[in-house]
């Protein structure tokens, strides 16, 4: 999966966006490499096409996705095929209608920013830009318009679907978005797409808010550099390097206590293990950041991969010096996400063969 910004008009900070898109390529690249072989039986076991309750279903010998594109375009289910059974990966939506709150879903896109934006108000280019709340009940703009939004059906097949969004009437965010889904034998690609439909430039940002299961032996493995440390409305406050406890350099017990903080210098690269089940996930975007949510006593956790911590338009040098990308009129911005299940063992057993062939090449 690739990332591509198609820009319409000359940009000051082309040269160093383009540096940093083309790491970002080269880390998603390399992680992309399919972690199951296709088996003897690859037939699509569910066709596209919307059920009863308004949802699109995809699937192929290891995956089934479940999508509802009327509640924000998420997801409702996603789980890993064996044996004939389901394996919950993303914690399921159960019954899914209407009047389904968006945090009951598996998943959901955040666009045209993640998390939440201090006092409703930044600064930009000389201009105040005030940011409407847009939930019930949260007194601060949370996550953007896209998990609120009823999406379209734009494509569709047995293992693809295409959703799109339009918003060119939003103030202060004019955009038109995408989201595509598609099932890579054992792998859930997921592309974010943004354009800016608006009359000015601003700082846009992409991510998506899984919950996954959460088990007592669920293990994280994602390194990070840093951390920002939160008050108690959730916004930043100080960053740190990463303490000990939150390090995830290694295979860790997810924390006891409550965490919901942005982490600074990822890889790009996370795993997730669920040792009784004998499964992994492997969690792959061309992001820097992420969100951890982790409530104590819950059977979920949320890995949120992210291009910009929590409220980076109003941390210092705004939002642009801390991931987001600053969009002119008529630009685009799009990310890759890419979720792989496996059976824990299966990578070891692929890594044996190269790391000999590595040897005998010394």
């Amino acid at each position: 999966m690739t990332v591509a910004r198609t820009e319409q008009r000359p940009n000051p900070a082309s040269t160093t966006s383009t540096a940093q898109a083309n790491a970002r390529r080269s880390r998603l690249a390399a992680a992309a490499e399919p972690p199951i072989r296709p088996g003897p039986g690859t037939a699509a076991v569910a066709i596209g096409g919307s059920n009863a309750e308004g949802c699109i279903t995809l699937a192929n010998a290891h995956l089934r996705l479940e999508l509802a594109p009327s509640l924000g375009g998420g997801i409702t289910r996603f789980d890993w095929r064996h044996e004939g059974s389901l394996v919950p990966i993303f914690r399921p939506c159960i019954e899914p209608g209407p009047d389904t709150d968006p945090n009951q879903l598996a998943c959901y896109p955040l666009l045209p920013y993640s998390n939440r934006i201090g006092n409703g108000n930044f600064q930009f280019s000389g201009r105040s830009i005030d940011v409407p709340c847009n939930r019930a009940g949260e007194p601060l703009p949370l996550h953007g318009d896209g998990w609120l939004g009823a999406w379209e059906i734009e494509e569709e097949t047995a293992g693809r679907a295409r959703l799109t969004l339009d918003r060119s009437d939003g103030k202060p965010y004019a955009f038109r978005a995408a989201q595509t889904y598609a099932l890579d034998d054992a792998t859930l690609v997921v592309t974010l797409d943004v354009e800016n439909t608006g009359t000015d430039a601003l700082p846009f940002g992409l991510g998506l808010h899984p919950f996954l299961m959460r088990e007592a032996d669920t293990e994280l493995s994602a390194a990070a550099g840093g951390v920002w440390l939160c008050g108690d409305d959730w916004l930043p406050v100080r960053h740190v390097p990463t303490p000990p406890a939150w390090q995830f350099g290694v295979a860790y017990p997810m924390p006891s206590g409550m965490v919901n903080n942005a982490f600074t210098g990822w890889s790009g690269r996370t795993s997730v293990l669920w040792p009784k089940r004998r499964l992994s996930l492997t969690i792959a975007a061309d992001t820097d950041y992420y969100v951890l949510y982790v409530p104590p006593g819950e059977s979920f956790f949320c890995f949120e991969p992210v291009d910009h911590p929590i409220n980076a338009v109003n941390l210092p040098g705004g939002g642009e010096a801390h991931g987001m990308t600053v969009l002119e009129p008529g630009e685009r911005l799009s990310r890759g996400f890419r979720f792989t299940v496996e059976r824990i063992g299966e990578a070891a057993r692929r890594a044996r063969p190269k790391a000999r062939a590595r040897a005998a090449a010394r």
